[in-house]
């Protein structure tokens, strides 16, 4: 897909991108350098980074590496000290970190329902609130991953739902508290993707064929849709936008169709 915005949409920002190294995030992530942003990514593992940060250094950008959990609130508030260290500022954040599985809901253990709204929900919490202070000081703002999972039902994804509710409620009431501070808080919540690494594992062929047909724009999203999305919600053509979720998904939640 052809760039849509100016190269320098993002010129002198800090992005803080937890999950910044592969997927959706990742895609954020190497756009928003495109597009002039300074990086700091974040995973549990520095070695899912490392690619994405030789990408963007090679094409000139500048990308911190920084490993860790976003569970643990420690090392979160760690992973904030370290990106104001080496960039002076955080001007962005955003929170795409996340876990995710087919499981039945009576074959679901305890411990993975609990993990994954950990990850979602509660990583998305610990971001948010470790960062508060630097974008208090950069009037800087929040982009949240979600999904369209819990606007109806979704077979096989109860856990997921569960957190990605949780994502959404983080999204409309931090836009209320904070919006006084000059932080804006918004979200995404993307449709089936089909060049993400989940969707090119899980799903079937004829099950593709199947949900397209419903789909009302005929057909399934790309990364590249989702990264213009982040692009307008993060630049000045969105300083009057707070407290929204914005679906992009080709109008697919709206007709019902689950893809489990």
């Amino acid at each position: 897909m052809d760039r849509v915005f100016a190269d320098n949409i993002l010129q002198g920002r800090v992005a803080f991108v937890t999950g910044g190294g592969t997927g959706i995030t990742g895609g954020i992530a190497r756009t928003f350098a495109e597009h002039g942003a300074k990086l700091a990514i974040i995973s549990r593992k520095e070695e899912n980074l490392l690619p994405m940060k030789i990408s963007v250094e090679q094409s000139g950008g500048e990308c911190l590496a920084i490993a860790a959990d976003v569970r643990n609130y420690e090392a979160v508030d760690k992973a904030i000290a370290t990106a104001v260290e080496h960039f002076g500022q955080i001007d962005i954040v955003v929170n795409g970190a996340a876990g995710n599985f087919l499981c039945a809901a009576d074959q679901l253990s305890a411990n993975g329902f609990g993990t994954v709204v950990d990850i979602d929900t509660k990583g998305t919490f610990n971001v948010c609130r470790a960062a508060f202070e630097e974008l208090k000081k950069s009037k800087g703002q929040i982009l949240n991953i979600s999904a369209t999972l819990h606007y109806l039902a979704t077979s096989m994804q109860i856990h997921v739902s569960a957190a990605k509710a949780g994502v959404d409620a983080i999204t409309r009431n931090l836009s209320a508290e904070w919006g006084r501070h000059g932080i804006r808080v918004n979200g995404i919540a993307p449709g089936p993707i089909e060049d993400t690494e989940g969707m090119k594992r899980l799903l079937m062929p004829e099950l593709k064929d199947k949900i397209t047909r419903k789909i009302p724009l005929g057909r399934f999203g790309r990364i590249a849709d989702i990264e213009n999305a982040a692009l307008f919600l993060t630049s000045d053509a969105a300083t009057y936008i707070n407290g929204v979720t914005l679906v992009v998904d080709g109008g697919q939640w709206l007709l019902g169709t689950s893809l489990a």
